[in-house]
């Protein structure tokens, strides 16, 4: 009997210490809000503490592996969005090309009669 291995995605059981520290102080920062007791300065000084927070949780290997891949793929979307761009291009040129083969061909055919006419017109006179 055949047996099928699969593989599953796992996710750490237990968060970052950056990222518990930042949760942290987002709880800190809305129960300042909530009191009214606290003064503007301990709720600057939550604030800081909350951006230092965000810019060490940033820092962090898997943080920034995540936002080179969203990059990444913003760099791709916009290969793709250029390559469409262009492919609608060469259609465009490619119709402007046809209808001006199309005028000159009847420019050619008008420039043809005429000369017709005028060589009927010159043989009569």
């Amino acid at each position: 009997m055949a047996s099928f291995h699969s593989r599953s995605n796992s996710f750490p059981s237990q968060s970052h210490p950056a990222v518990n520290n930042v949760e942290d102080l987002l709880e800190r920062l809305k129960a300042s809000q909530e009191t009214s007791t606290s003064s503007i300065c301990a709720n600057l000084a939550n604030l800081r503490d909350l951006h230092d927070g965000i810019n060490n949780m940033i820092q962090m290997s898997s943080i920034q592996q995540s936002l080179s891949h969203e990059q990444e793929q913003n760099l791709i979307n916009e290969l793709l969005e250029g390559s469409l761009k262009l492919v609608d291009l060469c259609g465009f040129s490619r119709d402007i090309v046809q209808l001006t083969k199309e005028s000159v061909q009847d420019l050619e055919s008008y420039i043809r009669r005429n000369k017709v006419v005028l060589k009927l017109q010159h043989q009569i006179n």
